[in-house]
Formats: structure tokens, sequence, C-alpha cells
């Protein structure tokens, strides 16, 4: 697989290391990755990115859960195997689908993490609000952070709460207002893509800092 380590500031004192996986239609590449990457980068975070087999492979359509979370464990025990990147606490987390089977692998007990970070968690498929992704949610221990739009077509902070509910305080739940699935909030708001970005990194580095 390729993966590719975004360093902090200070290589040797990280804040964590932050192991971001893409969503399903578009790699690690994609702007919003690369974007995010480089944020938390630069707040001090070791991010990694990886590719997926499908996305490496040229196909369109996403593998079975069962292979996207073996590739996800592959990527962790790589980190942890190279003195390079094993220092801080580690988070997983990742973009729609990316921090779904970030927190499969979260609720199936994967050792010592220090936290799960969902940007834009799909509760549902657009539409089909009866289709949830909600029933492993509760088995999450490691302390939680879902970053969601307002207006997210595959799940609302409002739809998220009562699938949430059963984590207590161990979850946090922050509210882009007026952002869709990838945070784009409309042109016309009362501030930039850029600064809505911004914020939400901001806000994942603060969450890192008290729970790490």
């Amino acid at each position: 697989m390729t993966a590719v380590v975004y360093p902090p500031p200070d290589p040797a004192r990280p804040l964590a290391t932050l192991i971001l996986a893409h969503g399903a239609g578009a790699p690690q590449s994609s702007a919003f990755m690369v974007d995010f990457a480089h944020g938390l980068a630069r707040r001090g975070c070791q991010a990694v990115t990886f590719n997926f087999p499908y996305t490496e492979q040229g196909r369109r359509l996403p593998d079975r859960a069962p292979v996207l979370e073996a590739c996800f464990r592959d990527v962790i025990a790589a980190i942890r195997a190279r003195d390079d990147l094993a220092a801080g606490p580690l988070v997983i987390g990742g973009k729609s689908m990316g921090g779904r089977i970030a927190s499969h692998l979260a609720a199936q007990g994967v050792a010592d993490l220090a936290g799960l970070v969902a940007l834009g968690y799909p509760l549902h498929p657009p539409g089909r609000p009866e289709r949830l992704r909600a029933e492993h949610l509760a088995r999450i221990r490691p302390p939680t952070l879902i970053v969601q739009g307002s207006r997210d077509a595959f799940g609302t902070p409002e739809e998220l709460r009562p699938a949430l509910a059963p984590l207590g305080a161990a979850v946090t739940l922050h509210v882009v207002e007026g952002g869709d699935h990838s945070f784009k909030v409309p042109k016309r708001g009362p501030i930039t893509q850029e600064q809505v970005f911004e914020r939400v990194q901001d806000e994942i580095a603060r969450w890192i800092r008290l729970v790490s």
C-alpha cells in the first residue's frame, strides 16, 4: 500500500501520531485529505494517510469492510513497528468511510488507542435514514471526536446524537454550522471555506491535547 507521512514542526516530539483514512470516493491525494493532513501536521501532529486496496488498484467500488479493516490494521502495525513513527499517542480516524472503518477497529478493541476522529460520520446512505451504520458505536471505548456538518446528507448531528448517547462523556460531537458531508459551507456564509477547515483543524488539535 502507499502511505504518506506529514511530519510536524518537531518530529521528535509530536502531539500524536494521527492515521487518517480516505473516504469512499477519493484517495489520500484528494484536496480534502491533503489539506487536513498538512493542517494537522502544522498543529503538531504526525499525520499519516494511506490508500485502501481498491484505490491502489484503480477500482471505484470499495472493498468489503473486513478487507478495509485488515488494511487499516496493517497500517497501524507498520506505524508501531517504526521507531521514527511510533512516538507519541496513537489516534486513528478518517473522512466518511475511512472514519467508519476506524470506528469499527476502535469498537473491536484495537489496543492502546489514544482516540478516534471521524470527519463526517456516514450514519446512513443519503435518503435512506432507516439503514443506520450505528450498531457498533456503543462498543467504542477510546475517547471519540466526531465532526459533522449541520446539513450532512449522510446523517445530521441531530440524527447522530441518539446513536452516540451510550458513549456519554467519552464522545465529543463538533458541529460545522452550514457544512455538508465534506464541511463545505455556502459561499455567501459568514466565514470562508478556508476558515471552516482551519477551525475544524484547530478543534481536532485541541481535542487531541485533552485526551493524549
